[in-house]
């Protein structure tokens, strides 16, 4: 077989191969919504454009609980000395409600100030790209993993 025919039987397989493949995922700007999901397989930040929440004032028994996590978030929010926070309980405690309760009434005191990326647990080995890709924006970002388990046979 001559050279140009190989060529060109290899130009007819790439062309061929970038038809079925899909093309380059584009990472939303960070700066362009208020809460997104990591994707660790593409590396990339899914868009979420409405976050479900309740108001704050809807969630009830929680109260200490409720002002402390409020009080961290918008000193974080400000720049100023804030800790990381584990919420633990059972299920259906509200602790998502609360972390994304607190996300929305700081955005609204403070003007979207605060990012709110879901990792899901599985994807906790691709946290360091996920910093990397985080270190792009000026706003501060709340790294929210829900149903984190810390026992081995714990499959929820």
């Amino acid at each position: 077989m001559s050279k140009e025919k190989i060529v060109e039987q290899l130009k007819r397989i790439a062309d061929s191969l970038e038809r079925i493949a899909p093309g380059p995922q584009e990472t939303p700007d960070i700066n362009s919504g208020e809460a997104f999901v990591w994707q660790a397989e593409s590396n990339t930040l899914r868009l979420i454009p409405k976050v479900n929440h309740v108001d704050m004032s809807m969630l009830h028994g929680i109260d200490r609980v409720k002002d402390i996590l409020l009080d961290n978030t918008l000193r974080f929010a400000k720049g100023l000395p804030a800790n990381n926070a584990l919420l633990w309980g059972a299920r259906g405690m509200g602790k998502s409600s609360l972390v994304k309760a607190a996300h929305a009434l700081v955005n609204r005191e403070l003007g979207n100030a605060l990012v709110l990326v879901e990792i899901h647990r599985e994807d906790i080995p691709s946290l360091p790209v996920l910093m990397q890709v985080l270190q792009k924006t000026k706003r501060r970002c709340v790294l929210f993993c829900d149903d984190l388990s810390f026992d081995s046979d714990d499959s929820t």
